[in-house]
């Protein structure tokens, strides 16, 4: 069974009269006392359906829905937009301004720098790291006066809406242990995503969507492979799963009825399929049935909620313009950047998008560039969608890969033509919107990028304070399985309190 963990220091309810009985008895006693039944439903009306800002359903699971209905901490964000570059983009390229480089084009990497930090077998065996400057321009923009590459002119337009965290650091240098550890909290698989820990924990503000949806571009470069267990819910219940949207014609898969089989036909059979379920789930109490119950259920709504959110037909000219001409194919970033905000609208509280394509071993300036342009106008045009909406007061935007690149030249290099290797001792991630400071640059690392010499971030750092401006202690989000409770950030991870609004 899962368990909410919580200190008696760390949360307040609205009653006297509850935190008296607390004192009393430990959550244990307090359910067995009441029975899971009149009793404690009636203490978990004392809550009431509005402790979040939003009217939530019961989960079927009593003991979770009492303890997830305490107050931890006000949430400055109600909803999470994460645009995850796959691959990991260059820092030189995009925010990381390092007009020192420029001079130093072909120099060997000072050891003094290296410090016998390990590098991928990619590059091990070189016999000189070569330094590469990078081919772009920067300019100050905005009110921050923020340096930016020329590749981001329309992002460029909105950064004094961003918390640019150039400190971000993290233990893992090949992909698939660095995005599995970002997004999950390790670098083996099996383990529960960020947005199903944030499932779990806040649930949902519209029954007939997912809380959680993943949108993966069509048309991005597939240098590195993405599992479907990057958005999966590890030891959590399934229900807590990302639900991946596709762009054809069936947008989810099996959701729709089959050629020739009606509504009638299908209720029935979801009637019998639920008295089947009802048996089973009382012959052997298994929690997955539940939620095998709760997933049939959603598929139903979803049969009507579904069509209406993917359809941009009813947008104007100028929300396609501002986000691209590639907003109007479905399945492109600027599309699913576009469908993000519609699914935001009707409170699906986590929609991740992935894009793939960031991995510059070799050719980096015209890779990088075709992926900026890809991207650049369309995450500029979410920022200023959701802004001129209201939404950005209570949506957290993030943008970010899972590592950042090296100063020195995977391979060959020429004044314009170079590739750069993975590097996870200093990345930069930029967040905006609820809950964050707007137009700042955080940490800062030496003059090649390579070490972080102020205010470092760790990915168990960053992950902390998105659950707490969600409104979680992530030290109390836990859920127990195989005998010992386990949490996103593992046994690490403190709350960057100086990015905080």
């Amino acid at each position: 069974m899962s368990d909410f963990h919580h200190h008696d220091e760390d949360f307040r309810l609205h009653t006297p009269e509850f935190n008296e009985l607390h004192k009393k008895m430990d959550r244990r006693n307090f359910l067995t006392k009441t029975s899971l039944g009149l009793g404690a439903l009636a203490v978990g009306s004392l809550f009431g359906n509005n402790v979040f800002g939003s009217t939530r359903k019961a989960t079927g699971n009593l003991e979770a829905d009492i303890l997830k209905a305490l107050p931890q901490i006000a949430p400055k964000a109600k909803k999470v937009v994460y645009l995850f570059q796959a691959g990991g983009p260059s820092q030189f390229e995009t925010f990381d301004y390092k007009p020192k480089l420029a001079t130093m084009l072909g120099q060997n990497l000072p050891d003094s720098v290296r410090q016998g930090q390990r590098l991928t077998g990619m590059s091990a065996n070189q016999s000189v790291l070569p330094l590469a400057p990078s081919f772009c321009k920067f300019n100050q923009h905005g009110q921050s006066q923020t340096w930016m590459s020329e590749l981001m002119p329309h992002t460029a337009q909105v950064v004094d809406e961003l918390c640019i965290v150039k400190s971000l650091y993290s233990d893992a240098i090949n992909h698939d242990p660095a995005i599995t550890f970002l997004q999950t909290g390790n670098q083996l698989p099996g383990r529960p995503s960020i947005g199903s820990w944030i499932s779990y924990g806040l649930g949902s503000d519209n029954q007939n969507l997912p809380t959680f949806i993943v949108l993966v571009s069509k048309n991005a470069p597939k240098d590195q492979p993405l599992y479907a267990r990057l958005w999966g819910n590890g030891f959590l219940p399934s229900k807590y799963q990302g639900v991946q949207f596709g762009s054809g014609k069936d947008p989810v898969l099996f959701l729709n009825n089959p050629e020739g089989y009606d509504g009638a036909d299908r209720k029935e059979m979801l009637e019998y399929l639920s008295k089947l379920n009802n048996l089973q789930n009382t012959a052997y109490a298994d929690p997955e049935v539940d939620a095998r119950i709760a997933q049939y259920e959603m598929a139903a709504r979803m049969q009507t909620s579904v069509p209406e959110v993917m359809s941009t037909a009813g947008e104007p000219k100028e929300i396609f313009d501002m986000y691209g001409p590639d907003s109007r194919d479905p399945g492109t970033y600027a599309a699913n950047c576009l469908l993000a905000r519609k699914l935001l609208e009707k409170n699906v509280k986590f929609v991740q998008l992935y894009h793939q394509g960031w991995d510059q071993h070799s050719n980096l300036p015209s890779g990088i560039a075709g992926q900026c342009k890809a991207t650049d106008q369309a995450t500029a045009a979410l920022i200023k969608d959701l802004k001129q909406r209201g939404m950005l007061d209570d949506t957290l935007v993030i943008w970010g890969g899972e590592f950042g690149r090296t100063v020195y030249s995977q391979g060959k290099l020429s004044a314009n033509d170079y590739g750069r290797d993975h590097h996870p001792r200093c990345f930069t991630m930029w967040m905006a919107g609820a809950g964050v400071k707007h137009g700042i640059s955080y940490g800062e690392t030496d003059d090649f990028s390579y070490n972080i010499i102020k205010d470092p971030v760790h990915v168990h750092d960053f992950q902390a304070t998105l659950l707490h401006l969600m409104g979680i202690n992530h030290e109390l989000l836990t859920y127990q399985f195989q005998g010992r409770r386990f949490r996103l950030t593992d046994v690490e991870g403190k709350v960057v309190r100086d990015i905080l609004s």
